[in-house]
């Protein structure tokens, strides 16, 4: 997938992302962050009643959770245009994830350093049940990096070739240069599977 030389150069090229990963990571933050449209949000509120199956943390204050999706837009520039699928965190949706992911040219899947365990589940989705390349993301929560890189590559037993950058999913710059280097992975990974 090489958009700079394809075939339509000049025209404008559009190119599906998904943003996946566990519950309250962040990912309805970052499609609203860097979405040039308002985004179109499937957030329904949290009530005692999913207790059971979603995960309450007292003091983080979150009191929806998406449903379904998240969709926003991108205009990188006047030859690639990003569409954001942001994926819903609970188990319960997970059979959904494939059809987000159905077109897409790469996923962004963010992590939340402080509860790893929220994260083992997409990333065993992306290595194990769709062939998307997948750039993994720690979600800089209050702009601090909480743990060290290499740390948390070792403890979700990243492989090596799994890009693993980080972000501030409520920063437009910090989200862009985050899908960008999906787009990039995603690059390489094309060329890669067309040189075979």
């Amino acid at each position: 997938m090489d958009f700079a030389n394809s075939p339509n150069a000049g025209a404008a090229t559009s190119a599906k992302i998904v943003i996946a990963g566990g519950f309250g990571v962040g990912k309805t933050t970052s499609v609203g962050a860097i979405s040039e449209i308002p985004p179109i949000k499937t957030e329904s509120w949290m009530t005692a009643a999913s207790e059971h199956v979603d995960r309450l943390d007292p003091g983080v204050g979150k009191d929806t959770t998406t449903v379904a999706m998240d969709f926003g837009r991108l205009t990188i520039d006047e030859t690639l245009v990003l569409y954001l699928f942001g994926t819903p965190g609970q188990a319960r949706f997970w059979p959904m994830w494939d059809d987000l992911c159905r077109g897409a040219v790469g996923a962004l899947v963010l992590v939340d350093s402080r509860h790893l365990d929220a994260s083992f589940a997409a990333i065993n989705y992306f290595e194990q049940d769709t062939d998307l390349p997948f750039v993994v993301c720690i979600n800089r929560f209050d702009n601090v990096l909480s743990h060290d890189p290499d740390a948390v590559r070792e403890a979700l037993q990243l492989a090596e070739r799994v890009p693993l950058i980080s972000c501030d999913a409520r920063d437009q710059k910090s989200v862009a240069q985050a899908l960008l280097a999906v787009v990039n992975h995603a690059t390489v990974a094309a060329q890669m599977l067309a040189s075979l």
